[in-house]
């Protein structure tokens, strides 16, 4: 019971900080995230042995070219482009039987795009229209909120067939379908509110940001299995590390950002 208390003050404390930055100014929302990066960073150096600094350096040098200073589509679309790819990549790695190690360059390249382009564009998605769609984002935190508690709920009342055993024991199929069909839930609800997207595209938005986002969160298992701890960091008690908390996020947001400017 004190465990859940706890993960449900630290939660709180985390939603009303991240809505906060949205709703106060697209400012506060972009250092937040900066921030968030840079300790996801940190925590991935960490769970990797990744040793040196040039991954802060490379992080905030692409954090500062395209939030701040490149505004054309064509060198976005290359950072996409490149984070998608190396982000297949990860997945084939997620596959893999094996508890092998990525080489420290690939270790690298990874960190860069799985985790500073997955910030870079979970920081631009509110940008895709002219003004500072709030909404827009805050649905999608919605969706990925609704899917983490219920897959979690679900999964603990009526689980029985394991998701993927191998990098992550306690995740269920059942708790995997009860995350989605909350997660559609909340698209429905956020369709009535935001008339940025239809329902049809909010409700395709939501199961694509549920997929790639359990994926996300199955891919930090597997690195964290691989090196052999539970938590990528104890920066929110109860949660875990800040990767912990945004594995399913930055591993979902190209995607997202990809789906987005095609319905656009």
């Amino acid at each position: 019971m004190r465990e859940l208390i706890r993960r449900l003050l630290t939660g709180g404390v985390y939603v009303f900080i991240l809505l906060a930055a949205v709703f106060l100014n697209s400012d506060a929302f972009d250092f937040l995230f900066m921030a968030f990066g840079l300790a996801c960073i940190y925590e991935y150096k960490r769970i990797t042995k990744l040793r040196g600094y040039y991954l802060f350096m490379a992080y905030l040098a692409l954090w500062w070219l395209f939030i701040y200073l490149i505004q054309n589509s064509f060198t976005i679309g290359l950072l996409l482009g490149a984070t998608l790819v190396i982000n297949s990549f990860l997945l084939k790695y997620l596959l893999t039987k094996k508890k092998q190690q990525l080489s420290k360059s690939m270790t690298f390249i990874s960190g860069v795009f799985y985790i500073g382009g997955g910030c870079i564009f979970l920081t631009l998605i509110p940008y895709t229209t002219p003004e500072f769609a709030k909404m827009l984002i805050t649905g999608i935190f919605l969706i990925i909120w609704m899917n983490d508690s219920f897959a979690y709920l679900v999964g603990k009342q009526f689980g029985k067939n394991k998701l993927y055993p191998s990098v992550s024991p306690k995740k269920t199929v059942e708790g995997a379908v009860g995350g989605l069909v909350f997660g559609l839930l909340a698209a429905v609800l956020i369709a009535q509110i935001d008339p940025l997207l239809s329902l049809s595209q909010w409700l395709i938005l939501a199961t694509v940001v549920v997929i790639t986002g359990n994926l996300g969160d199955l891919l930090e298992s597997k690195f964290k299995r691989v090196a052999g701890v539970k938590d990528s960091g104890a920066i929110l008690p109860g949660h875990g590390g800040m990767l912990d908390r945004l594995d399913s996020l930055i591993f979902a947001a190209p995607f997202a950002y990809l789906l987005i400017i095609i319905f656009n």
